[in-house]
Order: structure tokens, then C-alpha cells, then sequence
């Protein structure tokens, strides 16, 4: 058998690492990084788990650092670098950011999280996805006692607050979303469905009670510490500038949002605010308005929509993941293996007044097709992409900055002249996402606690509470994640500015080739794309001053 070259060993690794990956990542509230489960697959987060997946990734690591791809293809160069992001990524959730350790709200995403994710399935539900369900549930009460033996003697006080929070009437929302499922499942598996609930609430509430006993001995401090942060950021996300320079660029953008929406305020004085619509018109609304965004970007030249390119679709919140939806983003962005159908955004019918997001997306839905939007049909180009490492998830800066950059594309290219709420909205979400930068740095660093952060965002964007307490509890357990909004659509621009001075430069191909482009980190996009990897290298300068 021929050796193989250095691209194929490179591809092999790759393959396999991403195989492992699959089946011992950790879940996420968050919908981006949601992984691809094998068939059969459980959550394991025991001690000879762990210890495994140290080997594992250390052999991962050792084949990644023989392979020299010096003088290769930048392609190829630019894969090595993303399996080296992704080993890194590993590395810090397991031995820097240590959720499984000091997190009791990681046991959450890592016990509940499963299941809401295969209830997020926006198609009916088959008998094998029925069968997982009662499998997850039946494995409740392993998770929670792994999360008793991971976290004693080393959770931290302000992770454990947060999961008395969240878990306050977990018990009875679990057995209330169970109860509702029953119908939609084969009768065989509906007859299973009550005793597999029962023992996953009973886990439930034996770790709240547990979590509320052990809190005084708990650690005080739940900051993940600058040698965290600047990991992240430098060996994961790939990021040029410094935590210090990232505090600047944020005050920066803070005082551009203020004057934005001063100058918006001006344009729509007077305006008198529409009344947020019910659920079947908010619907109604959405799927004529991403037609109308799919011909705004073709008609202005803006972004490729290919007629392949699947919708993403407001639909009603199914009854049984109505009582769930704190467990996470409310999304079905669906899969590699599912690229083709619809992703779909849960509404949840309401009397009260909706949260910040949902508000202005009731009021006009192209507030999320903007965003959220954009996050349906970007993995959904990226999975097509020719090239395997293309199609995974490494790092949310390049991902949450494309979504974040086509909101302001979208305000300076008149999709919102139309509407003074969404145009309102629009400048109103980039002072949300300034602020973060700050409240993201100032949580990981310990300078903010996770109620003074809420408080925060709750008065300065502002916002309803619990959106701010939610937003604040996520940043402190998911460091860099806040940031990276931000800092990635300054990179766009960065990009963009850079690209215009090219010969033959035009907004769609530019645009077309990020969103394909759209899970790679952006130091190593500019690389490829523009032949520039100064970026990379001022990265890698800073990566080096870690050690």
C-alpha cells in the first residue's frame, strides 16, 4: 500500500479526531456547537471517562504535532491549523475551563440538554429517536451522580447559585413536557415514558437538593482566570488582539451604537410603536418576510440565495418542548446529515410581555432573520463545502460575526427603511453587543459577579431581567463566547475594507465566500482568501506569550 500523502494523513486524523469528538463532547444550551450524536449514544462523565478522554486527546495531539505541513497548500496549512484549534478547544474545556469540575450548571447541559435537543426535531418523531429519548431519560440519574462525585469539593458557589436557579421548578417542568409528549410517541415507547420520567425527576430533584446543601462548602470564585481567556482566544478563536485591546475596540463600538441610535431616534421621531401580534401572525409574518430578505439580497447583489438553499421557518412551540425551552437556544438548525431540511424557530405562545429577542422579532421577524437567519443558511452552505474541515464548528467568533455584521449590512443596506422597530432594534442590538465585550472580559477575569453583570445588562441596554441573568450566567461558564460577536464583525470589516482594494472585488463574491467559509476562524480566512497572514501571525505572538 502507497504511503499516504501529507493532505490524506492529515484528512485521516481529522476524520478520526472528529469521530471521537462526536461521542464525547460536552452539550451546550447554546445551538451552534450542538453535535451529531452516533447511534446509541449516552452522555459518560465518570472518572475512567474522563481519564479516557485525556489519553485519547493527548494521542490526537502527539499524531497532529508530527505532521509537518510547512510548504504545503495554504488549503492544507489552514486544515492543520483548524484540527490544531479543535484539539485546543478540547484541551481547555477539559483541563483549563473545567465545567465538569466546577460548573454544576455543565451537569444540566449534559444530563437534560440531550434530550431537548432530539425533541428540538422539527419532523415527527420516528421509533428509533423515540427509543433514544427513553434511553436519555433512563440516564438521568447516572449524569447527576457523576456530577456529585465530579463537583464535590470543587464547584464554585456562583455556578451552583445559578443551577439553584435554573433547577427551581426543573422537576415539575420536566414531568409536565413528558406528560405532553406521550402522544406524539409509538405506543410502545409511550408506555415506557412515565417510569423512564419519574426516576430522571427524582435525579433532578435529588441534585438540587444536594447542589442547595453543599453550597457553603463550595469555592467563592467561579472566574475562569486570564490564562483561560487568553487560551481561548489565541490558540482556539485565533484572535490578533489583546484582552486589552478587545476592552477598547468594545468601548469604541459602545459609543458608535449610542450615536447610531441617537441618529435613528432622530430619523423616526414620532413614530408611533406597533402592538406585538399573536403567535399565527407572528408566523404568517416571518414566512413572507424571509422570502422578502432572500429577494433583498439577490436583488441588491448582496448574497448568493441558491434555489437548493433550505428556508429557515417561525413554527409553533410543540406542547412538549414548550416547558423546556430554558434548557436552550429554541432553534432546530438541524445537521450535516439533515442540511436540506428547514431550520425552524420555536414561538412560544404567551400572554406576558415577550423577552428582548422574541419582542422585536414579534414586531418584525426580519430582527431574526437577520441573525438567527443567517446562522440557518451559513452552516447550511458550509456543510456543502467540498472540503470536510470546512464543515465543522471550531470557534463562534467567525460564526456570531457574520450574523452580527449582516445585521448592520442589512440596516445600511435599507431592509429596515420600512420599519423604525427594526431599524431601532438593529442599533439597539449593537450596544448589546458592545456591552458584552466588557461584561464577558470582566466575568472570566473575576472583576464582575455574575448579579452585578445582569444588572449590567439588564439597565444599560436595557433589557428584561431574566434575559440579562440568562446572557450573564452563559458568559461566566462560556468565557470569550460574549466577545465574540463583536470582535468577529470587526474582523469582517477588517476583511472587507482589505478586499475592496483588490482587483475584481464585488460584495456578493466576497459575501458568497465568507458564508461557505463561515466556521473558519478568521485569522486563517484571511489568509486563504487574501493571501495576508498577519493576523495569524500577530495570533500566534500572542499564543506564545501564554507559555
Amino acid at each position: 500500500m502507497p504511503d499516504l500523502g501529507m493532505r490524506e494523513r492529515l484528512d485521516a486524523l481529522a476524520a478520526e479526531f472528529w469521530t471521537w469528538r462526536e461521542a464525547t463532547g460536552p452539550d451546550s444550551s447554546d445551538d451552534l456547537p450542538r453535535l451529531e450524536r452516533p447511534a446509541g449514544w449516552l452522555p459518560d462523565w465518570s472518572a475512567d471517562s474522563v481519564a479516557d478522554r485525556r489519553r485519547r486527546l493527548g494521542e490526537f495531539a502527539a499524531r497532529h504535532a508530527s505532521l509537518d505541513t510547512t510548504g504545503e497548500p495554504v488549503a492544507v496549512q489552514v486544515n492543520a491549523r483548524l484540527l490544531g484549534c479543535a484539539l485546543d478547544r478540547a484541551h481547555w474545556e477539559l483541563d483549563l475551563l473545567r465545567g465538569w469540575r466546577r460548573n454544576p450548571c455543565f451537569y444540566i447541559d449534559q444530563s437534560l440538554v440531550p434530550v431537548y435537543n432530539l425533541l428540538l426535531v422539527s419532523t415527527p418523531i420516528t421509533p428509533e429517536r423515540a427509543t433514544a429519548i427513553i434511553r436519555l431519560l433512563d440516564h438521568v440519574p447516572v449524569v447527576l451522580a457523576q456530577a456529585r462525585e465530579n463537583l464535590a469539593g470543587e464547584a464554585a458557589k456562583p455556578f451552583a447559585t445559578s443551577a439553584l436557579r435554573i433547577l427551581a421548578d426543573a422537576d415539575t417542568r420536566l414531568d409536565t413536557a413528558m406528560t405532553a409528549l406521550a402522544p406524539f410517541l409509538p405506543e410502545a415507547r409511550a408506555a415506557e415514558l412515565p417510569a423512564a420520567t419519574a426516576r430522571a425527576v427524582t435525579a433532578v430533584r435529588g441534585y438540587r437538593d444536594w447542589l442547595r446543601e453543599s453550597l457553603p462548602t463550595f469555592a467563592p470564585d467561579g472566574a475562569a482566570g486570564s490564562h483561560a481567556l487568553r487560551f481561548l482566544l489565541h490558540r482556539v478563536a485565533l484572535l490578533p488582539y489583546s484582552v486589552e485591546q478587545i476592552r477598547e475596540l468594545g468601548r469604541q463600538e459602545w459609543t458608535r451604537a449610542l450615536a447610531t441610535e441617537a441618529m435613528l431616534g432622530a430619523r423616526h421621531r414620532g413614530h408611533t410603536p406597533r402592538p406585538v401580534p399573536g403567535t399565527a401572525e407572528q408566523i404568517a409574518r416571518q414566512h413572507a418576510a424571509e422570502q422578502e430578505v432572500r429577494r433583498f439580497y439577490t436583488g441588491r447583489d448582496i448574497l448568493t440565495q441558491p434555489p437548493t438553499l433550505r428556508h429557515y421557518r417561525f413554527a409553533p412551540c410543540p406542547p412538549y418542548l414548550e416547558p423546556l425551552i430554558w434548557l436552550g437556544v429554541p432553534d432546530d438548525l438541524t445537521s450535516p446529515a439533515r442540511a436540506g431540511e428547514d431550520a425552524v424557530r420555536y414561538v412560544v405562545a404567551t400572554e406576558a410581555e415577550p423577552p428582548y429577542f422574541e419582542r422585536a422579532a414579534a414586531i418584525d421577524p426580519r430582527t431574526m432573520i437577520a441573525h438567527e437567519g443567517v446562522h440557518a443558511q451559513q452552516v447550511a452552505l458550509s456543510w456543502r463545502h467540498p472540503d470536510p474541515a470546512r464543515r465543522r464548528f471550531y470557534d463562534s467568533t467567525p460564526n456570531e460575526g457574520i450574523a452580527f455584521y449582516n445585521e448592520e449590512l442589512m440596516l445600511l443596506s435599507g431592509l429596515f427603511d420600512d420599519s423604525p422597530e427594526g431599524a431601532a432594534f438593529a442599533a439597539n442590538a449593537m450596544r448589546l453587543r458592545a456591552l458584552r465585550v466588557e461584561v464577558d472580559i470582566a466575568l472570566a477575569l473575576g472583576e464582575l459577579t455574575v448579579e452585578a453583570a445582569a444588572d449590567r445588562l439588564r439597565d444599560l441596554v436595557p433589557m428584561d431581567e431574566e434575559t440579562a441573568w440568562d446572557e450573564a450566567v452563559f458568559f461566566l461558564g462560556n468565557p470569550g463566547q460574549g466577545l465574540s460577536y463583536q470582535i468577529g464583525k470587526l474582523q469582517i470589516l477588517d476583511l472587507l475594507a482589505t478586499a475592496t482594494q483588490r482587483p475584481g472585488f464585488t460584495l456578493r463574491t466576497f459575501h458568497d465566500d465568507l458564508w461557505q467559509e463561515g466556521n473558519v476562524p478568521l485569522s486563517l480566512h484571511r489568509w486563504q482568501s487574501l493571501n495576508l497572514p498577519d493576523h495569524l501571525h500577530r495570533s500566534a505572538q500572542l499564543a506564545a506569550a501564554l507559555s
